[in-house]
């Protein structure tokens, strides 16, 4: 019996699709961000020459794991290398801006060497800007294992497929999930705990718009859950702390959970 156990699990190896591995995947990733951003690198270069020949390095490392996915690509491995390579001078300035908005918007911050050094959210929002690139791009696999190291390391977790407009910042982090569906704007501001999910988690409802959308420069508080594809949180909003919600919410509108009452005010909504 064990024997025939042995020779099934061998019959799969065999069979089973070569992978690139998650361990080779991240060491490339926390090599580019370090190339991309000096105060996040270990390493420190004595020439142009040597820089250009490790960003080299990285390219080609980048067309190796690419190579071993080709077939289930809509693209070749190289013109997918190309496309992304030439995407990077844009990707540098979306993630450098949400790093800034994170020094914005946190007082603790001292400066974005501190910010792109040691914050979660920069790293996690970083890993996510690389991953979505991966992820329009066809490329199987790699976005998830991107965005699920970076969860493991930081506690947030952003689906690569999530649409997320620039100056994103995340503070504290813990426990974010940002799900597959999710659209958000610009300037927004998200803290510990947050959740935007699905209202239903069944299978057959895989291809649709399940998860929220917030709107430019909305604040969400730690702990708020909001559900559903037809949720839309209006532009210029504030989301206390531990609400939950299920329905749309208009443009400049206040909600915060009392835990004593309810009431209604002008722009302003008390959920007890």
């Amino acid at each position: 019996m064990q024997d025939n156990f042995i020779k099934s699990l061998y019959q799969a190896h065999k069979e089973g699709k070569e992978v690139p591995s998650p361990s080779m995947i991240c060491e490339w990733l926390n090599d580019l961000i370090g190339l991309l951003f000096p105060e996040f690198s270990d390493f420190k270069y004595q020439s142009y020459r040597e820089f250009d020949q490790h960003f080299q390095n990285k390219r080609l490392k980048l067309f190796k794991i690419l190579s071993i996915l080709e077939d289930r690509m809509p693209v070749s491995a190289h013109e997918t290398e190309h496309h992304f390579m030439e995407k990077l001078p844009e990707l540098r300035e979306m993630i450098h801006k949400d790093a800034v908005a994170i020094l914005e918007g946190d007082p603790a911050a001292v400066n974005l060497t501190e910010v792109i050094r040691s914050y979660p959210g920069f790293y996690a929002i970083a890993v996510y800007r690389l991953a979505h690139e991966f992820a329009k791009l066809g490329v199987p696999l790699v976005p998830r294992i991107l965005t699920e190291h970076a969860h493991g390391k930081t506690g947030i977790e952003i689906h690569p497929n999530a649409v997320i407009g620039e100056n994103f910042c995340i503070d504290h982090g813990t426990g974010v999930v940002i799900g597959e569906t999710v659209t958000i704007g610009k300037d927004v501001k998200i803290y510990q705990g947050v959740t935007l999910g699905a209202l239903s988690v069944r299978k057959e409802f895989a291809k649709t718009k399940r998860h929220p959308t917030v709107e430019d420069r909305v604040v969400i508080y730690s702990g708020a859950t909001i559900l559903g594809g037809e949720t839309v949180i209006g532009h210029d909003s504030i989301i206390g702390g531990n609400v939950w919600i299920t329905k749309s919410v208009a443009p400049h509108c206040r909600i915060y959970y009392t835990g004593y009452i309810r009431q209604q005010e002008k722009g302003t909504s008390k959920i007890s």
